[in-house]
Formats: structure tokens, C-alpha cells, sequence
């Protein structure tokens, strides 16, 4: 007989228990935040966290039950960077989803590592500073007036975009930073023609901000005229 599935667990679908001890969970998700970091998710092991709290493993698995917990707390923990927008009306809303977009963005480029474990972690593992994050951007599409079949989607659509684009942001910056030299002298090292561009960082930022508005022009043509 096959065997019988085991079941998804989840860090958010465990209750946590705090201990009568001086390690907290904060103080672990803020030194596994300062890893992942600074040396990237490879470099994450609950020995290596345990050394940089000078504390045994025993004492973290206290507190969480493996790696793939550490990264869900560290992904939430950095959604929790993230200033939530007033919910705004239909002549708003396109102000507010811009700034979560770009506030989203610009959390992915402070922490290079997060892109790609987003897709891994999944809505099902979502912390409550993600689903935070989620709703309030739902809101936004609810207050804009798009039919409520399509409100997930086109949060979905944008977020998609924003996540995407700064991913590839974040792979770019992090293959220039070992070499020593700015964004800019190695743009001119390896693009020659771009030798007199303008500064490569607000290049980024055109760029990213032509593909929201063309993302939100075409979110904002699904709404029924005022």
C-alpha cells in the first residue's frame, strides 16, 4: 500500500510555545535576517545561526523545528519593513498600489536573497506581515472598483511584475558587487557604448517605473467608467 501523505507543515501552522529562556524567537529571526543578508541563503544552518547567537542548536530548536522555518520567519519578518497604504478610493488607487510596488521592490533589493524563496514559501506559508501586505493591495483594487472576480488576479498580476522585475535587479547587483567597483564603473567596463549614459541607478528606476505604469495602464482599462 502507498504510504499515506504526510501532511504540509508550516511554521504559521504550528502554535509556538515561548520559553522561559534568554533566546526569543525575535532575537533569532533578527540574527537569521543578518545572515541571509550578508552571506546569502547557502550560508544559513542552524549551527551557523547558533555560533553568531553563541548559542547551541538545541536552544533554537526550541523555538523553530528546522531551516525552511528560519527562512519563513526572516520572509515575513522583512514584509514587516513595509508601511501598509491608507485604503484609497477609486480616484486613489492607482497612487497607493504604485507605492506598494515600489516599496516592495525596494525591500527585494535590501535583501537580494528573498526573491526567489518567495516562490518557494508560497501563500500557503505566508506570515501575517505578508498576508498584511497582500490584503491591503486587495483592498486598493476593491476601492478601485475592479469586479470582485478579478481583485485577487490583478493584485496577483502586479505583484507578479514588481517581484520579477526586482529579482532580476537583485541577480544583477549581486554579480557586480564582488568585483569591487560601482554600478556605474562597471556598466562603462562592460557596456562601452554606455560610457556617457546617464547614472545606471536611475536607469533601474525608469525602467521599473515604464513597466508599472504600462502594468497599471492596463489593470486601470478593466475598470468601467466613473
Amino acid at each position: 500500500m502507498p504510504a499515506d501523505p504526510q501532511p504540509i507543515t508550516s511554521v504559521w501552522t504550528r502554535p509556538h510555545r515561548p520559553q522561559r529562556e534568554q533566546l526569543t524567537r525575535e532575537q533569532i529571526v533578527a540574527a537569521t535576517l543578518e545572515l541571509l543578508d550578508a552571506e546569502g541563503v547557502e550560508a544559513l544552518s542552524m549551527r551557523r545561526l547558533g555560533t553568531r547567537l553563541n548559542a547551541g542548536a538545541a536552544s533554537l530548536y526550541r523555538h523553530v523545528a528546522n531551516r525552511d522555518e528560519l527562512i519563513q520567519l526572516a520572509v515575513d519578518e522583512a514584509f514587516g519593513e513595509l508601511t501598509p497604504s491608507p485604503t484609497a478610493n477609486r480616484a486613489q488607487w492607482r497612487a497607493a498600489a504604485s507605492r506598494t510596488a515600489s516599496d516592495l521592490r525596494q525591500m527585494v533589493l535590501r535583501h537580494p536573497w528573498i526573491g526567489p524563496e518567495l516562490g518557494q514559501v508560497g501563500l500557503l506559508h505566508s506570515g501575517p506581515q505578508a498576508m498584511r501586505t497582500t490584503s491591503g493591495l486587495l483592498a486598493q483594487f476593491e476601492a478601485a472598483g475592479f469586479p470582485e472576480g478579478e481583485q485577487d488576479m490583478a493584485a496577483g498580476a502586479l505583484m507578479s511584475y514588481v517581484i520579477g522585475t526586482a529579482i532580476a535587479e537583485a541577480a544583477f547587483l549581486s554579480l557586480i558587487g564582488p568585483s569591487g567597483v560601482s554600478e556605474q564603473e562597471w556598466v562603462a567596463e562592460h557596456s562601452p557604448d554606455a560610457v556617457e549614459s546617464p547614472d545606471p541607478r536611475q536607469v533601474r528606476e525608469d525602467r521599473f517605473r515604464y513597466g508599472l505604469d504600462r502594468v497599471l495602464d492596463g489593470l486601470a482599462a478593466r475598470l468601467a467608467p466613473a
